[in-house]
This record gives C-alpha cells, structure tokens and sequence, in this order.
C-alpha cells in the first residue's frame, strides 16, 4: 500500500498543540427583549447564527457588533460579553437566569421569535495556549458573503443534528463544531493576508507557510537562515525582511519559540530527559537547552515540567469534557 505524504500544515501543528477539548456543541436561543451576559472564559467559543439578528458586547472592545443570519464569531481571549436583542437592555447574567430565560438550552430553533445560535465551547489545555491564542484578535467576526457559503454545509448538518436527533448526534454535533472553529479560523487567516501581522496571518502567504511548515516539520534541524532563504526560493535579506513584516519576529525567533513551546509540551505529558529532549531540538548540550528556556519561557525546563497546564483537568460546569485531538 503507498502512503501519501502530508501536506504541510502548521495550523493543525498549533491546534494539536492547543490540545482542545468540546465542553458544549449545541444551540441556544436568545429570545425577544434579551440580553445575557457571559463571564470571563477559559478556551475559545465559537458560534454562528442560525436565525435572527442581535447585538455582541465584548469587554474592552470598542462597540457592540451587529451578529445576522450566517455569521459567525470566534472568542479566542476568554473575555466575557454579552448577547442582546437591543442595546438599551440591562445584560441578566447567565449563569443566575439561565433557568427562568425561556428554551435557552434549545435543540431547536424558536417558531416564533428568537434568535437561534448553534456552535461549541472548546478548552485548551496545551501549555502554550495563551500565547498562541493572543495571536488572535477579541472577536474574530465571520460575515462575507463568500466566507458564510463555505461555513453553511456545517452549519447545516449542525441545525440538522439538532433538529433531527439521531443515535450518535452529541459527537457529531461536537465535531461539526470543531470544523466550525477550524473553518473559521482559516477563513480569518486568508483576510489577514491583506495586512495582518504575526505567524497566524503568515500562513496565507505561500512562501512564509512553507519556511513555518519546514521548522514546524524538522524542529529538530540545525536551520540558519540561510537555509530557511533557500527552502522557499529567496534571497538571505529579502526571506529576512519579508518573515519579519509578515510574522512580528525575525525567523531565528520564531524557530526558537517554537521549539520552546515543542519542548514545554513534551515536559509536560512525557518523561523524557531534558537532555534528550534538547538534543532532538539540535541544542548541542543541556546547558544551551535550558539557557534558552529561561530565555523564551522566563523558566527552566524542569520548572517548566512542574508546571500546571493552562487549564486544569476538570470540566468547567454543567460541562463534559471531550478531546478532540
């Protein structure tokens, strides 16, 4: 049997390395005349409206933003925010009037009135989530034209799993809500290739994503810069300049963060040796390894092992974690 090689993808090398987990695929309804707040969150949330219109507030973010049939929206940084059918409302909190708002928890959406929304809450318990999650923006706001066609085969097979129960539906609907997240998140990623800064918005530039896949691939090569130059076709200076503007960071950065954030991970769920673990990431001693770690992490490796991850084992409540990785 011939196998194919994979493609190049350091998206999904980030998000394994966010090691998400479902907490809730669903959807709910936000009725007439409502406004619910949502407290500070660990993780992502990603949602899309089904029916209706309304009103998205986000701590710290400047203006409320206008959700209508077939958007979607990503909230990366955990900030809490509210939902209303009009501005003027008082938020209720969720967590206090969730049992006296009418169908919220509903499979369905509302015949007469409503706004019905379907999406999941995803932890991250890789250790490095924070930082790759800052990658990102408060709201990331799904609403061409075009994006929402290619987010509506989900979205309907989620509708459908809701409306329609079948034998299996709570693991579909959890991964359909994962493909929302992921579908959005690359639909983000091609709309920064028009002035976005940073690795996430790299990746839509051809060149960039591959000298990110050749470092996420073979972390453990003993890269220069010019041999990153010449495994995507550039000169030393023009790879130099172009990675800086588009990633934040000049290449010999990025490759030694990332490195960090491989080495974090592998301290944390196995144990292997620091120094083999330094090894396999072409440090020529474990003095070096760890000098870079406090560097780039402000730790050393095996402060970093005793480490808690970023969010604890336990669900938060009402909710059942499931990974998704």
């Amino acid at each position: 049997m011939e196998y194919l090689e994979r493609p190049a993808d350091p998206l999904s090398d980030v998000l394994v390395l966010l090691k998400p987990v479902s907490y809730f695929a669903g959807g709910f309804v936000v009725p007439d005349g409502t406004a619910v707040s949502w407290p500070k969150h660990s993780g992502i949330k990603c949602y899309a409206v089904i029916s209706g219109q309304c009103w998205l507030t986000v701590e710290t973010v400047p203006g409320p933003v206008l959700l209508s049939d077939g958007d979607c929206f990503l909230l990366p940084r955990g900030l809490p925010f509210s939902l209303s059918t009009d501005l003027s409302l008082t938020p209720m909190d969720f967590f206090s009037f969730k049992d006296s708002l009418k169908a919220l928890m509903a499979p369905a959406p509302p015949e007469n009135g409503g706004r019905y929304i379907v999406g999941g809450y995803f932890g991250v318990t890789g250790g490095p989530a924070e930082e790759l999650l800052s990658a990102l923006p408060p709201i990331v706001h799904i609403r061409k034209e075009t994006d929402k066609t290619t987010m509506r085969w989900s979205l309907e097979c989620m509708r459908q799993e809701l409306t329609s129960p079948q034998p299996g539906g709570k693991i579909i609907a959890q991964q359909l809500a994962y493909m929302m997240l992921v579908q959005a998140l690359r639909l983000h990623m091609a709309e920064g290739a028009k002035g976005g800064v940073g690795w996430f918005f790299a990746l839509a530039d051809k060149q960039m994503n591959s000298a990110i896949a050749a470092m996420h691939d073979q972390p453990g090569y003993p890269w220069t810069l010019q041999s990153l130059a010449q495994s995507v076709g550039m000169s030393r200076s023009a790879f130099a300049q172009r990675f800086k503007q588009t990633v934040g960071s000049t290449p010999m950065e990025y490759l030694t963060r990332w490195r960090m954030l491989l080495a974090a991970d592998r301290l944390k769920r196995t144990s292997d040796s620091v120094s083999s673990i330094a090894l396999s990431l072409a440090y020529d001693s474990e003095s070096a390894f760890s000098k870079a770690c406090r560097r780039v992490m402000g730790c050393s490796p095996r402060s970093s092992r005793n480490q808690n991850d970023a969010l604890p084992p336990s669900s938060p409540k009402g909710h059942e974690a499931v990974p998704l990785y």
